[in-house]
């Protein structure tokens, strides 16, 4: 495996494919992590991805918590927003300086046995049947030929991934320059608030804006900020006096992609304190003074998207397959989403467990994602996100990626039996976390991404219906009565068998975990073949919505990949085998 770019987006691909048994060689053609706190928002959906990895707790010691933004329009208070979710969510809103992203992901890739060959850049590839040739630049100058089964690009918005595959970047720039900046200010606002305050003109229109999100140490912010007049390098800027002014003038992209901090060199803008000072003069809620100047920079905004996320045995994700507005911190969440999506389907494939077309269903399943990112942020940074139509929770959900779904997928059709009731969990949604499961040893409750923690197959869930409990919730964990002690334990002890001898005749790698209903007598939960958990605060059942004894598929990624009752259990295991399976299995797959 090579993976083309050492950011957050291709560290996450190298430390799931390492977690999956998977080789690789990371490259990336810096000599070192750029020091700039560029994609600061870390998304509950991603911090779960982490949990899953076990690199949660580590970004949660080093983070800060966003807990809602601060809004002002033209100096009057607008009220706050507060970024809650419902309780059963496992994490909150959380900021991260990418540089310390990197550093913590890259530590742990490098754990696993695998670190970033910097300097090294990808010149150019081929593919075949069989797998990618790569041209490589070390380090040291000298150039190398590389043969590897895939190739994955996350090589940013001007990637020669994307490029070499020939895939269109349809999309545009925002006219708008800003400026950012890493510093300290002396105010007293809310530990954890974020700030917007704009000034809009007569006409309604936006002519000034600041944007502070807060940084770990004390007082810290990255802000941004419409770049002055005499620091742009558009024709039509014009001084506070109304007489032309330019900036040096920075070199357009060769590849026209206008993305991103703008770069060092003869040309750079770079933008002082006292140009930030001055904004937050104009427009912070209170006075302030600036400090620990940390980096500046001038940046641009396109938004675009390709028109497929890959062709054969390589693919692209990340900054490389679609850039859109900061608005909502989507980006980075959801290139490190796509990393996670692609390299268990690769692992899969490589372990000779399922066939190509699983990989291809990459696309499918990651590009919609994609589409709907690209599209909300630029209606978000035009309209602002009060104009968004959606409730405020459903939106709360969305911007945290708890939304991200994969219904009407290849994956999502490995289900027997009718769904009900109407709002449960189907194949393809995010398999949720819920919290009370206990076992028979440890004196304190689970939740289930404990129980999920460090396992990389598809682990299935088989909750077993008894004694007062048929497993169906009514919103408070409370299960309804008739439930048949000895027949849910009978439905269980038939799933496993059946998913025995599935995993004995090498079809399905998978770890299986019971769930005892928490109506259930004592001994329900003992002798049992598998690792079982009692559902004791009935939490399982208000999320899960089982119907009687019921089986669900997770998938390695953490979304549901079939929901069964566990008396077809090897018929709907059967069905996602074949999703899986695709067009056959490689028959020279090998990790």
């Amino acid at each position: 495996m090579l993976i083309a770019g050492a950011g957050p987006v291709g560290l996450s691909a190298a430390a799931e494919l390492r977690r999956h048994g998977v080789t690789c060689r990371l490259v990336d053609r810096l000599p070192a992590r750029l020091p700039y706190a560029k994609a600061v928002g870390i998304q509950p959906r991603t911090l779960e991805v982490w949990d899953r990895m076990g690199l949660a707790r580590t970004v949660l010691e080093a983070a800060v918590p966003m807990r809602g933004q601060l809004i002002y329009v033209n100096g009057r208070d607008q009220g706050r927003t507060d970024l809650v979710l419902p309780p059963e969510v496992p994490y909150g809103f959380a900021a991260l300086p990418q540089y310390e992203t990197e550093r913590l992901i890259e530590e742990y890739v490098a754990g696993l046995g695998t670190a970033i060959e910097r300097g090294t850049e990808l010149l150019s590839f081929t593919q075949d049947a069989d797998g990618v040739t790569a041209r490589l630049r070390t380090a040291s100058g000298a150039e190398e030929e590389l043969r590897a089964r895939y190739l994955i690009g996350c090589d940013g918005a001007h990637s020669t991934v994307r490029k070499g595959l020939g895939l269109s970047f349809e999309g545009a720039a925002f006219a708008e320059e800003y400026m950012l900046a890493d510093v300290v200010a002396d105010w007293d606002l809310p530990y954890g608030y974020g700030l917007r305050s704009l000034h809009r003109a007569d006409d309604g229109s936006t002519d000034d804006v600041l944007v502070c999100i807060p940084l770990p140490g004390a007082g810290r912010y990255r802000m941004s900020m419409l770049v002055p007049p005499e620091l742009s390098a558009r024709e039509d800027a014009g001084s506070s006096t109304g007489s032309p002014a330019r900036g040096p003038a920075a070199a357009a992209p060769a590849d026209g992609v206008v993305h991103g901090l703008e770069g060092g060199g003869a040309g750079a803008r770079v933008p002082e304190l006292s140009h930030i000072q001055a904004v937050v003069d104009r427009l912070a809620p209170q006075p302030a003074t600036l400090s620990g100047l940390r980096w500046t920079s001038v940046f641009r905004i396109s938004h675009r998207i390709v028109d497929r996320y890959g062709e054969g045995r390589v693919f692209v994700a990340g900054d490389a397959a679609h850039i859109h507005p900061p608005t909502g911190a989507q980006g980075m969440n959801t290139g490190i989403q796509d990393a996670c999506n692609l390299a268990w389907k690769i692992a899969s494939v490589l372990r000779g467990e399922a066939g190509p077309a699983l990989i291809a269903g990459y696309d499918a399943e990651r590009r919609p994602i994609g589409e709907e990112v690209v599209g909300r942020t630029v209606r978000h940074a035009r309209e602002g996100m009060e104009a968004d139509p959606d409730d405020p929770e459903t939106l709360m959900l969305r911007e945290a990626q708890l939304l991200v779904g994969y219904r009407g997928g290849p994956l999502a059709a490995g289900s027997t039996g009718e769904l009900r009731p109407g709002d449960a969990p189907r194949p393809g949604d995010r398999a949720p976390d819920c919290v009370g499961l206990t076992g028979s040893v440890a004196a304190y409750p689970s939740r289930l991404l404990d129980v999920l923690r460090g396992r990389t197959g598809h682990v299935v869930l088989l909750y077993a219906a008894d004694g007062n409990d048929n497993g169906q919730g009514n919103g408070n964990g409370q299960g309804h009565g008739n439930g048949n002690g000895e027949a849910g334990s009978d439905a269980l002890d038939e799933a496993v068998e059946a998913l025995e001898a599935l995993e004995a005749a090498g079809a399905i790698r998978t770890e299986v975990i019971a769930v005892i209903a928490r109506g259930a007598a004592p001994a329900a939960s003992e002798n049992l073949a598998v690792p079982g958990y009692r559902d004791t605060a009935g939490e399982f059942a208000r999320l899960y919505r089982p119907e009687g004894p019921t089986g669900f598929v997770v998938r390695p990624d953490g979304y549901l990949g079939a929901r069964f009752p566990l008396a077809d259990t090897a018929a709907a295991l059967s069905g996602y085998l074949a999703a899986l399976s695709g067009a056959g299995r490689d028959p020279e797959a090998t990790a």
